[in-house]
C-alpha cells in the first residue's frame, strides 16, 4: 500500500480538437452570384442602348443554325422545307409523297408547293433588305463617327445631314450665307467643301451600293440665264464637280449611276424658295431595290414601230387605223 501511496499519479488531458474553418464558402457563392448579376445588367444595358435593327440582327443571328453561321448557306440540307438550316421532313419522301398514320400516301398539290416556295423567296428577300439597312446604317455611323474625329470637317458637322430614306441613304451637304460651298455661281468647290467630299468618298468605299449626286440651287436667277446659262447647267455642273471630288478621295469611279442638276425644283425650305439652305448637294447611297427599278428603267425600251423590218406601225396592230402622214414640201434654200 505504502508504493501505491507513493506513486505519482499522471492526469492526462488532451486538448479539444479545433473545427474545421467554415466561413469561406458563401464568399465564392456571393462573388459568383454578384458576377452574373453584374454580366446581366451590363447585357441589358448594352440591348436597351441598340437600335431596333441591330436588335433584329442579334435576334437573326441566333435563331439560324449553327452550321449555317459557321460554314454558311442557307440550309443544311437541300431539301423542300423551307426553314433556312432545315432538314428534310420526315414525314415526306424524295418524291414529296406525304405518308400518313395509317400508311396511306397522298400527294402535295402544285398549289401548296407553289405557296410555299413564293413565301421562301419573301423571306429571303426581307432578309437581304434587312442586312442591307444594317449595312446602310453602319455606313450612317461611320460617317458621322469620321466627322466627329476630324478637327477640320467637325465645325462644318451642322451643314451636313444624314438620313434614311425610301431609296436608301441621304447624305446631304447645305449651303450657307456665312460658308458657302462653291464660288459664286460658279461649280469652283470651296476648300473645305472639298474636304468633306473626299472624306465622304473614302467612306463610301465600304458597301457596295451604286450612288447618285444630285445638285440643287436656290430660286434666285442666274446672273447670265439670258446667255442659255441657268440654274440647271449650274445644279448640274456642281453635281458634277462634286462626283470629281468624290472619286479623288477614293471612291470607285463605278459607283457613280447619276449625275443630276435639278435646279430649284427640290427646295429644302419649301416656304421660302430664295432661302440659302435651298442650296446643297445629295448623295444618295442607293438600296438594291432601287437600284433595280432604275437599271429596269434603262434597259426597257418600247418600239413604236420598224419601217426598217416592214412591220406595221403600232396603231395597226392595236386594230386603230392609221392616219396618214400629209406630205410636206422641202423648204427652198434661204438666200445667204
Amino acid at each position: 500500500m505504502s508504493k501505491d501511496k507513493d506513486r505519482a499519479i499522471v492526469v492526462k488531458r488532451s486538448a479539444p480538437k479545433k473545427a474545421g474553418h467554415h466561413g469561406g464558402a458563401w464568399k465564392l457563392a456571393y462573388a459568383d452570384f454578384m458576377t452574373a448579376m453584374m454580366a446581366f445588367f451590363l447585357l441589358m444595358w448594352l440591348l436597351s442602348s441598340a437600335s431596333t435593327v441591330q436588335l433584329k440582327g442579334i435576334a437573326d443571328y441566333f435563331n439560324q443554325p449553327l452550321k449555317v453561321t459557321l460554314w454558311g448557306g442557307d440550309r443544311s440540307a437541300e431539301d423542300s422545307s423551307i426553314l433556312k438550316g432545315g432538314g428534310r421532313d420526315i414525314s415526306t419522301d424524295a418524291q414529296g409523297i406525304t405518308r400518313t398514320t395509317d400508311g396511306s400516301s397522298s400527294s402535295r398539290s402544285q398549289h401548296s408547293v407553289a405557296h410555299n416556295d413564293e413565301e421562301a423567296v419573301k423571306q429571303l428577300q426581307g432578309e437581304l433588305e434587312r442586312r442591307e439597312q444594317v449595312r446602310l446604317h453602319d455606313l450612317q455611323v461611320k460617317l458621322m463617327a469620321a466627322i466627329e474625329a476630324n478637327p477640320v470637317l467637325r465645325q462644318f458637322k451642322q451643314q451636313i445631314r444624314i438620313d434614311s430614306t425610301l431609296t436608301g441613304l441621304r447624305i446631304e451637304i447645305v449651303d450657307s450665307q456665312k460658308r458657302p460651298m462653291f464660288a459664286t455661281a460658279n461649280d469652283e468647290v470651296e476648300p473645305y467643301m472639298r474636304d468633306i467630299l473626299r472624306e465622304i468618298g473614302h467612306t463610301l468605299n465600304d458597301v457596295p451600293n451604286r450612288i447618285i449626286v444630285q445638285g440643287h440651287t436656290d430660286a434666285v436667277p442666274y446672273a447670265g440665264g439670258d446667255k442659255g446659262y441657268s440654274n440647271w447647267e449650274l445644279s448640274a455642273d456642281r453635281a458634277n464637280a462634286s462626283r470629281r471630288e468624290l472619286i479623288a478621295g477614293g471612291m470607285d469611279e463605278a459607283k457613280v449611276m447619276r449625275v443630276l442638276g435639278l435646279a430649284s425644283t427640290q427646295n429644302l425650305n419649301k416656304a421660302d424658295p430664295l432661302d440659302p439652305e435651298n442650296r446643297r448637294i445629295s448623295i444618295i447611297v442607293l438600296n438594291k431595290r432601287s437600284e433595280e427599278a432604275l437599271n429596269h428603267d434603262d434597259s426597257t425600251t418600247t418600239t413604236l414601230s420598224d419601217d426598217a423590218a416592214g412591220s406595221k406601225p403600232l396603231l395597226q396592230k392595236l386594230g386603230q387605223p392609221a392616219m396618214a402622214v400629209p406630205k410636206v414640201a422641202a423648204p427652198a434654200p434661204a438666200v445667204q
